[in-house]
């Protein structure tokens, strides 16, 4: 098992890059917005962290900038029918913080924004992964950990008047759990979410 190879970018086309490291070019598919893509030509050495899939027919090497994003890779991949591409495919569309955060939060329909991945696979994802997506670091800062059943009322209402606003129910949650106080006014709540963005 390969857990990461350290080189320099030599090539890429969408979706993979070629890491030449001790002579050898490494061909890794990886997610749109890697950052080891960035830094192409530079001469600059990255680290990739790689998961290698080995099939009967097929071995392939799936890279990521930081070992966050590959234990989201993992993790994804013991959802049932939800295969290496698919799993890149959502983590293309949706940074490690972002999709964790809508995992928790049970926001199906921000993880169908990925390629290929419909409403079914999605709530899958969703229903296997909501209990264990609070160790992962959301990105923004908000916290991942699933919202308390018995979380404050205003702030419940705040979120569905967010969302009648235009905001998804992710970006909602995510701006209201930035908001340390949980004895607001509903208004209080949507002025500062609001303000936050």
């Amino acid at each position: 098992m390969i857990h990461y190879l350290k080189g320099i970018v030599a090539g890429s086309e969408p979706g993979m890059l070629v890491l030449e490291a001790s002579g050898i070019g490494y061909e890794i598919y990886v997610p749109d917005g890697c950052e080891a893509l960035l830094s192409q030509g530079t001469g600059e050495i990255v680290t990739i962290y790689t998961a290698m899939i080995v099939r009967e027919d097929d071995v392939s090497l799936y890279g990521f900038s930081d070992r966050e994003s590959l234990a989201m890779f993992r993790l994804l991949m013991t959802v049932s029918g939800v295969g290496a591409k698919a799993a890149m495919s959502v983590l293309s569309a949706l940074p490690v913080g972002q999709l964790a955060q809508a995992i928790a939060y049970e926001d199906a329909a921000a993880i169908t924004k990925a390629n290929g991945i419909g409403k079914k696979t999605a709530q899958r994802i969703v229903l296997d992964l909501r209990d264990k997506v609070d160790g992962f670091t959301a990105l923004s800062g908000a916290q991942t950990a699933r919202p308390s059943k018995k979380q404050n009322e205003a702030k419940d209402l705040a979120a569905s008047a967010l969302m009648n606003l235009g905001l998804t129910r992710t970006e909602a949650l995510t701006a209201l759990a930035g908001i340390p106080e949980d004895d607001l006014s509903i208004e209080e709540y949507i002025r500062r979410a609001l303000a936050a963005r």
